[in-house]
Formats: C-alpha cells, sequence, structure tokens
C-alpha cells in the first residue's frame, strides 16, 4: 500500500514537471514567435536598410583639384598621383617609434619625414591615417607589399598631390594647399560643404588656392561597393563620378614676376604693377619668398622655424601686409589735394629755404630751392612746400582726399589676408590710443604726414592702386589676381565679374598737372638718369622713407645704424605717358634713396612689359647689387627668356 502511494506521488510530481516544462517551452515559443513577428514584420525596413548597409559601402571620390595659371597659360599649381605610404595610430598595436624604425628597414624613411610626421601627429587624431613616406618607387611599393603583413595599421595608398612647378616664384600669389586641421575640420562639418569634403584630406591655406577654395576644389564623386563580412570590397554597384574642380587663369605674367624676383636677389621688398585700364595685377612680388612645395604634406619643424624665425620673414606677404611711410611719393597725391580742395594754385609759389620752423620745431628739407610752384615742388621732390600745404589742409581733410584714392583701405583684392594700414585723422587717434593725453592731435604732427612721414603708413598694394588711379585719369578699378576660371568639362574660360570703375570726380586739367609733373621727375628729376635713353615716355617720383625716428638735431648717417635701421627707397611710375598700360610701386627695405634702388627696379619693370626687353646678365646682377641706374649691357628679348607652357611638367 505504502508502496502505491509513493507510485502515484511520483506520477503527480512527473505530470507536474511535465507541465511546467511545457509551459516553458509553451512560452519559449511564444516569444521566438513574438521576436520573429517583430523582425520580419514590425522592423523589416529598418533591419533591411542595416543589412544593405552592411553589406555595401559609400566611398567618396576626391576631385581633381583645379590648376592654377599665369595669364599666358603657364601652369602655376597642378597635381600628379603617387604613392603614398601611411600609418593610422591607433591600429598599429605598438609604440610608434617602433613601427617607424621597423618601416625604414623597408623603404627609406629620413629624419625629415619623421618630422614631418610628429608634426602632423600634433594636429591630428589617432584614428587619421598620416603620410610617413610620399612619392614612394615602383620597387618601394613593391618591397613593402611583400611586408605587409608585419605592419597592422600601414597602408599603402595611391594619393592625388599639388605641386608648384616654380617653386618660390609667385609663391606668396599662388599659396598653397595643406591638410586640412581640427579648427578647419569643425568648420566644414558645420557648413553646407561637409558632404563635398568627405575623403578630402587638403584645403587651401594662403593665397588664390585659399581664397578660391570653393571654386578649385570641384565635387565630390562616391561610389558604392558591395562588401565582404570582412569588409573587403567584392563589386561596384553604382558610381558617381567626381566633378573637377575649375582651373583659373591669373592676371600674373609670371615671366614679369620672375624677373622681378631675381632683379631684387637678396635684398628685402615689394612690388606691385597694376594695368590702370582694368585693375589687373601685372606683378604682385613680395620679397624673400618661399617654397610652397614645403607646406602640402605638412612642413617639418627644422624648416618651419627657419621660416618663421628668420629676420628677414619670408613667410609675410609685404606686397599685401608689408605697411611703410611712402615717403615723397605722397607727393603727387598731396599735390592734386591741393589743386582739387583749392588750398593751392598751379602758380602759387612758395619759396624754399630748405627748412620750415612750426610751433618751435624745424622740418628739415635737405636743401633750398628757392620758389617754388606745384609743378616744380613734385619734380624737385620739395619738402617745404608740403609742410606748409598739409598745415594748411589740416589732417582731415588730407584723410578724407585720400581715402577715396584706397590709402589705408581694404583695396578689396581677391586674396585674404590684406592689412588696412594707416591713414591717420582725429577720429583715428582717439579710438587709436587710450590715455586722453594721447588721443588728442597736435597740430604739429600734421606738418610731417605731407611728406608721407608721420603715421602714414600703407601697403605697396594701395600705393600702386592709387598710382593706376592716377595714371587713368582719376578712374578707380579694384584690383585683383583672378581673371577667368575654366570649365574641366568644356575646356571654356569664364571671365570673373568685377565690380564696376569708380571714377572720382577729379578734374581733368589737375590730374594732367600732375602726371605732367611725375613725367618730369623722369626727364629733369631724380630719376633723369634711371629712365635716360627709354624707349618710351613715363611719370614717376622717387621717395625715401625713415624706418626709425631722427630726432630734431640728429642727422641721418646710414653707416652708423644697423641695417634694418635704415631708410627705405620706393618709387611709383606709369607709361607711356600719354596713355597709361601700367602703374607701379615699389619699396626695396632699408636700402635709402629711392632714386638708387627702388628706380632702376622699375625701369626694368617697363622695359619688359613696353618694349620687350630682358635685362643682360650684367644688368641683372648690377640692380641686384644696387649699382645700376639705366641699363647696362644689351638688353635680351624678352620672349627668348620666357617660360614656355609646355615646359613645366608635374
Amino acid at each position: 500500500m505504502t508502496e502505491l502511494r509513493n507510485v502515484d506521488a511520483e506520477l503527480t510530481r512527473f505530470r507536474v514537471r511535465l507541465a511546467v516544462v511545457a509551459l516553458v517551452v509553451l512560452a519559449c515559443f511564444a516569444l521566438l514567435a513574438w521576436r520573429l513577428y517583430t523582425l520580419q514584420v514590425l522592423r523589416h525596413e529598418e533591419l533591411a536598410e542595416r543589412a544593405e548597409t552592411n553589406r555595401t559601402a559609400v566611398v567618396p571620390i576626391v576631385p581633381n583639384r583645379g590648376e592654377i595659371l599665369d595669364r599666358n597659360g603657364v601652369v602655376l599649381a597642378t597635381n600628379y598621383k603617387a604613392y603614398t605610404l601611411e600609418i593610422t595610430p591607433s591600429r598599429t598595436g605598438r609604440p610608434l617609434d617602433e613601427v617607424i624604425d621597423a618601416i625604414g628597414q623597408v623603404v627609406e624613411i629620413t629624419p625629415r619625414d619623421r618630422r614631418r610626421f610628429k608634426r602632423l601627429q600634433e594636429d591630428s587624431r589617432s584614428f587619421e591615417s598620416l603620410p610617413i613616406r610620399t612619392r614612394l618607387s615602383d620597387e618601394e611599393v613593391a618591397r613593402f607589399a611583400a611586408r605587409r603583413y608585419r605592419f597592422p595599421g600601414v597602408e599603402i595608398k595611391a594619393r592625388l598631390f599639388r605641386t608648384y612647378p616654380l617653386g618660390e616664384t609667385g609663391a606668396h600669389v599662388v599659396g598653397y594647399i595643406g591638410r586640412i586641421n581640427q579648427k578647419e575640420k569643425e568648420r566644414i562639418e558645420d557648413s553646407e560643404d561637409a558632404a563635398n569634403y568627405r575623403g578630402t584630406d587638403h584645403i587651401g591655406k594662403l593665397g588664390v588656392e585659399a581664397s578660391y577654395e570653393p571654386v578649385l576644389h570641384g565635387t565630390t564623386g562616391v561610389e558604392q561597393m558591395e562588401t565582404s563580412a570582412g569588409g573587403r570590397a567584392v563589386r561596384r554597384l553604382a558610381s558617381h563620378p567626381a566633378t573637377p574642380g575649375d582651373s583659373v587663369r591669373l592676371t600674373l605674367d609670371i615671366n614679369l614676376q620672375k624677373l622681378v624676383e631675381d632683379l631684387y636677389g637678396e635684398r628685402r621688398g615689394a612690388l606691385v604693377a597694376i594695368d590702370p585700364a582694368n585693375g589687373e595685377v601685372l606683378a604682385f612680388v613680395s620679397k624673400p619668398t618661399f617654397d610652397p612645395n614645403l607646406f602640402v604634406e605638412g612642413i617639418d619643424q627644422e624648416s618651419w622655424a627657419e621660416l618663421n624665425e628668420s629676420i628677414d620673414k619670408p613667410l609675410l606677404n609685404r606686397a599685401l601686409r608689408g605697411t611703410y611711410p611712402p615717403g615723397s611719393t605722397y607727393k603727387p597725391f598731396m599735390g592734386l589735394a591741393a589743386l582739387e580742395t583749392g588750398r593751392r594754385a598751379p602758380g602759387t609759389i612758395v619759396m624754399d629755404g630748405g627748412s620750415w620752423t612750426f610751433g618751435g620745431h624745424t622740418f628739415r628739407s635737405g636743401h633750398a630751392l628757392g620758389p617754388v610752384d606745384l609743378y616744380r615742388s613734385i619734380v624737385k621732390s620739395s619738402n617745404v612746400y608740403y609742410y606748409q600745404l598739409a598745415n594748411d589742409m589740416g589732417v582731415n581733410a588730407i584723410h578724407d582726399f585720400m581715402k577715396p584714392l584706397g590709402f589705408g583701405q581694404i583695396t578689396g583684392i581677391d586674396i585674404p589676408g590684406e592689412t588696412r594700414g594707416i591713414l591717420p585723422s582725429t577720429d583715428w587717434k582717439r579710438a587709436t590710443y587710450r590715455r586722453p593725453e594721447q588721443q588728442k592731435w597736435y597740430a604739429g604732427e600734421t606738418i610731417s604726414l605731407g611728406i608721407g612721414q608721420g603715421y602714414n603708413n600703407f601697403t605697396m598694394l594701395q600705393l600702386a592702386g592709387a598710382t593706376a588711379t592716377l595714371a587713368a585719369g582719376g578712374v578707380r578699378h579694384v584690383p585683383h589676381l583672378v581673371q577667368a576660371r575654366q570649365d574641366p568639362l568644356t575646356q571654356q574660360f569664364q571671365a570673373v565679374p568685377r565690380p564696376p570703375a569708380q571714377p572720382l570726380g577729379y578734374a581733368p586739367q589737375n590730374v594732367a598737372l600732375v602726371r605732367r609733373a611725375m613725367v618730369g621727375v623722369t626727364q629733369e628729376g631724380t630719376s633723369r638718369g634711371v629712365f635716360a635713353g627709354a624707349p618710351y615716355l613715363s611719370g614717376g617720383k622717387t621717395g625715401t622713407a625713415q624706418a626709425v625716428t631722427i630726432g630734431q638735431k640728429g642727422r641721418y648717417n646710414a653707416a652708423k645704424l644697423a641695417e634694418h635701421q635704415r631708410d627705405h627707397s620706393l618709387y611709383i611710375a606709369f607709361a607711356p605717358a600719354d596713355n597709361p598700360r601700367i602703374a607701379v610701386a615699389a619699396i626695396v627695405e632699408n636700402a635709402g634713396f629711392g632714386a638708387a634702388h627702388a628706380a632702376p627696379l622699375v625701369r626694368r619693370v617697363m622695359d619688359y612689359w613696353l618694349a620687350g626687353l630682358y635685362p643682360s646678365e650684367q644688368d641683372l646682377k648690377a640692380v641686384q647689387r644696387g649699382q645700376a641706374s639705366a641699363p647696362i649691357g644689351t638688353p635680351r628679348p624678352a620672349a627668348d627668356m620666357a617660360i614656355q607652357r609646355n615646359a613645366i611638367a608635374p
């Protein structure tokens, strides 16, 4: 009996367990059914899209960057394809120094490569791919590929590289591209161009490369690739090709640009040449210059320090950002102001006794010229005439006349970084200085403004622009460096639209008188020796501007001053005199008298542009040393010295 009761109890427990198991199994099947319903019905579209995404990869196709050409079609910036060896630091699995040492046993890694990589690493994130070697040869590619398995996180990539075939020539104008830094990346991600920069590592940093970045960059394409479970591309599913960037044609004549840079030699300075008829910039020189190729893949620390710490400041675009007192080159514009404001008549005579005293301060003028009218004041460069004129006009009247000419203003040229300079006024001084005694304008401060000294500080671009306006009869054009853009598909050039010309409303007879006086400078004035025998008639004005202030009782003695403290040499000019086709402003820093250094440079520029003459080798060297006046030797035909369009290979 007892045994029967035990059997019944066991059966009952078994049935309970079986029921529990059945319920559990049923619940599992119910959960499975619910899960299947969720996956197959409720989330079908979402999961199907995710599966498709896992199966495919969208790869950006980086567009070819547009070229930069000079006005004659000479290539100044172009592209070439090459292999690069790149490291993704987060994927190497060991210290980077060890990885680089190991790579160095397979392909050459120079100390410069290491320094450049270190600099790139400082500006990048660990998951970004950074080049350790560029321009690998086919042999190096094959050698590394055979050992690729030893280097996780290291890859060979085929990339498009930017190159500047002429190196230092025109570098400040052309600019350069460089790897996108973190700040630029954040700016791009917040802009409408974010999708267009997928896969792009470089961006324009300076000059035309920066200001015309949207034009040069092009439109990024995409490829949709089917991938394996391991992420390897299996086949192409769809493709939308990239659209190359437009090329841009500059107004610059690179042969003239190179000539001027050669004429400067080792000296510092800037020269800007403009076509007065339309504002096209023909030469835009800043010396010393630099090689933009150093920056494309990231400059190494040693090269950066050499450029950035040099006392000669080769990275400074002196034509755009260097500001200088204009010295006596300011006098033609002051003369025009005198006529236009009625402060002087053409025949008004001023006695130049060699100095002028105002408020107990004697302003020197070098040597006495006797009676001078406006014409003679420009030809003979009378300081006394312009001391008195400045005092009669006052600082604010001078400011108001010079402002429309572009002095102390942003000209609007189409490259970034332009400096405004200083065109003083009473308002400017109040806004510049903090202490009340510093904010007050003193009458004596006005006097030196008349001869281009004092607070006056302008760029060579502003001085050239004002000279071009004078040469054009008082019509101002916005200076520009890009003439046209070329469609990569049709190869057709389209002119870049420009603002309309701005007539400043000067009386023609006043402009004619000032221009005639500037012609007199080249015939009977301070630059007559430099322009002797020129096959054209030009107008000009020499200038010598102080780099440091000399006390009232002191005398200028270049031999007793450090080289960087000596006077600057300036010259402005236009030609031909009756129908100007070129206007130039030039400065040679710390070189002294304008007729000795700056004027010979401008003479060679005009010989090239107007007469097709290139200086002889003997003459070129004499100009470099500051020992030239009129050209010496037999000039060479400019066409024979030209850089040919097809002579430059990427």
